[in-house]
C-alpha cells in the first residue's frame, strides 16, 4: 500500500473515532450534567533519511465542552445546579472526582450522595451530612446547607487549576491531574438540575458530515485497490 493509502486509512480511523464521540453525545443528550465531547485532528509526520515524508491525520485528542447546560426546575430539596464555572466534588473508590450532575440524595447514614452512591464533599473536602429528622432543608447561593434554620456546612464548588488537566472518566465524572481551587463567583441553585450541554441538531448535522466523509474515503480506497489489482494483472500478462 502506498503513502496515499496509509494517509487515507489514518483519516478513516479518525473519522470513526469522531463518529463514536458524536453518537455518545447524542445518546447522552438527556443525561443530567453531561458535557459534550469532540475530537481534535492533528498531523503526524513520519520521515526517514532518503525516504519521502509521510503525513497522516490523527484524531486521538478529546476535547470536552464546559459550556453550561440548560437549567430545569425540579423543586427537589437535594437537586442542585451550579450557575457559572465550577464543579461539585465527590468521593469515589478511585479518588475524588468532579461532576456537574447535582441529582443528590441522603443515604441511610445521612451522607449526601450521588445517584451512584458516591459521597458529596464540602468546601473542606469532607463528606456532607444531612440529619434524617430535619423537616426543612435549604442550600444558599454560596452552597451553605441549613437544616431547620441551623447551618451545618457548605457544599464544595471547585475548578481545576489553570495548569491542571481535566480528563473524562465516564459520562458525568472527571478526574483532575493537578490541583483544584475553590470556584469563585459560582452559585448554587436549589431545586434545579443542569441538563446536558449537547446541541442535538448540531451533533446530528456533524454525524451526517462525518458519515459522508467516511464514505468518500472508503470509495477512494476501493478505487485504489482496483487500480493496484489492474496494474498487477497487466504485469502478469506481459
Amino acid at each position: 500500500m502506498g503513502s496515499i493509502g496509509y494517509t487515507t486509512l489514518s483519516r478513516q480511523s479518525g473519522l470513526l473515532n469522531e463518529m463514536q464521540a458524536v453518537a455518545n453525545n447524542i445518546a447522552n443528550s438527556a443525561t443530567t450534567g453531561y458535557r459534550s465531547e469532540g475530537l481534535i485532528f492533528s498531523e503526524y509526520v513520519k520521515s526517514a533519511p532518503g525516504q519521502e515524508s509521510l503525513s497522516m491525520g490523527r484524531a486521538n485528542i478529546r476535547n470536552t465542552s464546559l459550556e453550561q447546560g440548560t437549567m430545569s426546575q425540579t423543586n427537589g430539596s437535594f437537586d442542585l445546579a451550579i450557575e457559572g464555572d465550577g464543579f461539585f466534588m465527590v468521593e469515589t473508590p478511585a479518588g475524588n472526582r468532579l461532576t456537574r450532575a447535582g441529582n443528590f440524595t441522603p443515604n441511610a447514614e445521612g451522607d449526601l450522595v450521588t445517584a451512584d452512591g458516591y459521597r458529596v464533599l464540602d468546601a473542606g473536602q469532607a463528606p456532607m451530612f444531612v440529619p434524617g429528622d430535619a423537616e426543612s432543608i435549604s442550600f444558599g447561593a454560596d452552597g451553605t446547607l441549613s437544616a431547620d434554620g441551623q447551618q451545618l456546612g457548605q457544599i464544595g464548588l471547585f475548578v481545576p487549576d489553570e495548569e491542571a488537566q481535566i480528563l473524562r472518566e465516564d459520562g458525568v465524572m472527571f478526574r483532575v491531574e493537578g490541583e483544584t481551587l475553590p470556584a469563585a463567583g459560582a452559585q448554587v441553585l436549589q431545586g434545579f438540575l443542569e441538563g446536558s450541554n449537547v446541541n442535538t441538531i448540531h451533533q446530528l448535522a456533524r454525524m451526517i458530515e462525518v458519515q459522508r466523509a467516511y464514505e468518500m474515503g472508503q470509495s477512494f480506497l476501493d478505487n485504489e485497490d482496483k487500480r493496484i489489482r489492474a496494474a498487477i494483472d497487466n504485469l502478469m500478462k506481459s
